[in-house]
């Protein structure tokens, strides 16, 4: 039997400045096994409907779940909870942000809930008559606008079949989805590269889809699911995504791609956190082994679609970089022949040398995951660095030119207040790197150890975030459907304790967009050393030093080092206490970075590049 063509769609709120790599890739594979698939970027429609600057601001909001609040009544009819829009009110001191000059936030949303949504669902719903199997990929919220489209489809054409996947569906969540959301016929837990085809074919044939792995659905008002298979191993073997009907729908409705970066997979999974997960951490819910394709592979991958798709520019969607890669994949993206520019995760503790050669390579963005400028906080959250190799990153990115993506977090169980005075006092001697996006208290997600171990991290409440209520109906279980949640640590302490590194952290993004921006460098000869010290615009000043003191911070410029470590390299006459002194005073002077055992030269080199 001849399979009918599947739709893979993508509803808001994704990111509309570029492809779903969920929906190009199943396409792909789809493809791959004889099967007609065809997608559909209708979030591109809502973003052009609503204006790209209001998308792109609701696509980026965190934490309450906007988004979806605005399909609820669409999605759910009179079960919504929330037909009045008590919402808006609710949040009303948060959603000032999303103020524009064409009015309040609360205004506009409301007008974007009653007539934008509505109109939406049926223009994109007619796109999709005759459509016989439907497929939605939901990640973070994106969940209320498929089932508002879903309904939508089966009101019309009862007969249609309805697939839903996506890291919204992972573990319990897409159990409780399937179970209490009408509109959901099959979804498929975990990942999809096997059981999307297994279960498209199924559906040709008239075979039982319930038997393949990975695969739910509801039979006699009770939820069946075969238990998924091992997460895909074989990278290498998945097809190439395929991005035309993106282009080919922006440039139908006039939005600019000249900007897009396209997304790309180079690995899966997160080798840090198979063996020591971030507490704080719930990406990866079910599938934190760490697989990564061969270097010649993705080389052939960006190539090809840098040709197909004329641009230069990729993201990586790897939750961390391959550390192998750093031996192959990055220095043969350095060669001659390739100017591609890349962003990648990565984990904080990378050499000079490494940052340079990512730079080399055309890195010109990197999310190392730094969240903290004390190694005490940073051992609570089992990060496996030091304060100082997060500085020593951000000092090195700074001189190769490569922005970072990074932000301070707070509100971890067992943490100390002292931490956070000696973060707010260290960084006025940091304005010259770049500062964080924010400082603030962090989310409790699912599937992070901070939600599933509660023996290791006792918390006096853990709840659904509050407005998860204003979503979903009172027949969906919201404990199995939310991944985030509100939460207090036993031992909390007072939100005053955060206010002064709040304070400077604001302190620092003003400084960053001064003009000229803060500056630390040095130039040195053999035993002179001059450090020009332009951070604070009111008190511009040179520090020079000579001999034995200027060796000892050199010593200190390329990595955090040891007071130890640098009396036995230089061979010093004067004892280690002598050496400690000395990083002390230049500590004082805001010119070195003091980490426990570890002391870090703040200046860089005033000779760009080398």
């Amino acid at each position: 039997m001849t399979a009918p063509p599947a739709v893979l769609v993508s509803m808001p709120f994704l990111d509309a400045d570029r492809p779903s790599i969920q929906l190009g890739l199943l396409k792909a594979i789809g493809e791959q096994h004889g099967f007609g698939v065809r997608t559909l970027h209708l979030n591109l429609d809502f973003a052009v409907r609503i204006g790209a600057d209001r998308y792109r601001r609701l696509a980026d909001h965190c934490g309450r779940q906007l988004g979806d609040w605005l399909f609820s009544v669409e999605a759910f009819g009179a079960a919504a909870p929330d037909p009045d829009g008590k919402l808006l009110p609710e949040f009303g001191g948060e959603l000032s942000s999303l103020d524009d000059a064409a009015g309040p936030a609360q205004d506009w949303l409301a007008a974007v809930r009653d007539r934008d949504v509505p109109a939406f669902l049926d223009a994109v719903a007619g796109e999709l008559a005759g459509a016989r199997i439907v497929c939605f990929s939901c990640t973070f919220q994106q969940n209320v606008a498929s089932f508002a489209l879903a309904r939508r489809l089966k009101d019309r054409d009862p007969g249609v079949v309805t697939v839903f996947g996506g890291a919204n569906f992972d573990g319990e969540m897409g159990l409780e989805l399937v179970r209490s959301v009408a509109c959901i016929d099959f979804a498929v837990l975990g990942e999809g590269d096997v059981a999307f085809p297994r279960l498209l074919d199924a559906l040709a044939n008239g075979t039982d889809p319930g038997a393949i792995p990975g695969v739910a659905r509801r039979v006699g008002g009770e939820v069946v699911a075969t238990p998924a298979e091992a997460p895909h191993e074989r990278l290498d073997d998945l097809p190439v995504p395929d991005y035309d009907e993106y282009f080919e729908r922006a440039a139908r409705l006039g939005l600019p791609t000249g900007h897009v970066a396209l997304p790309f997979e180079s690995a899966r999974g997160c080798w840090w956190g198979a063996k020591h997960h971030c507490t704080f951490c719930g990406l990866n819910g079910t599938t934190m082994r760490f697989r990564a394709k061969s270097p010649s592979r993705v080389l052939g991958e960006l190539d090809s679609q840098a040709r197909r798709y004329r641009t230069f520019r990729f993201d990586a969607v790897d939750n961390i970089m391959e550390p192998a890669y750093l031996k192959t994949l990055v220095p043969a993206l350095a060669e001659a022949g390739r100017e591609y520019q890349l962003f990648y995760e990565v984990k904080a503790n990378l050499s000079r040398a490494q940052l340079k050669l990512l730079a080399q390579a055309g890195v010109t963005q990197l999310q190392p995951g730094l969240e903290s400028l004390s190694s005490e906080v940073l051992g609570l959250m089992d990060k496996g660095v030091r304060a100082a190799q997060n500085v020593n990153l951000l000092r090195w990115a700074r001189y190769y030119g490569i922005a970072v993506a990074w932000n301070i977090l707070w509100g971890f169980p067992g943490e100390p207040a002292e931490a956070y005075a000696e973060q707010a006092a260290v960084v006025p001697h940091l304005v010259h790197l770049q500062p964080p996006a924010g400082a603030a208290r962090l989310w409790l997600e699912r599937f992070s150890p901070l939600f599933s171990r509660p023996d290791r991290f006792p918390l006096r409440a853990r709840d659904p975030e509050t407005s998860y209520r204003h979503v979903y109906p009172a027949t969906v279980d919201v404990h199995r459907v939310a991944y985030f949640f509100g939460y207090e640590p036993e031992d909390e302490l007072p939100p005053e304790v955060y206010t002064p590194l709040r304070d400077a952290v604001s302190a620092w993004s003003a400084a960053w967009q001064a003009d000229p921006a803060p500056v630390l460098v040095y130039r040195c000869a053999p035993g002179f050393l001059q450090i020009y010290d332009g951070r604070n615009p009111g008190s511009h000043g040179t520090h020079t030093f000579r001999d034995t003191l200027a060796d000892l911070y050199l010593a200190c410029v390329d990595r955090p080092r040891t007071a130890a470590a640098v009396h036995r390299e230089l061979g010093l006459i004067v004892g280690v206490p002598a050496v400690e002194a000395a990083f002390r005073r230049f500590g004082e002077r805001g010119l070195m970075f003091l980490d426990g055992n570890l002391a870090l030269s703040l200046a860089l080199p005033a000779t760009p590049g080398r």
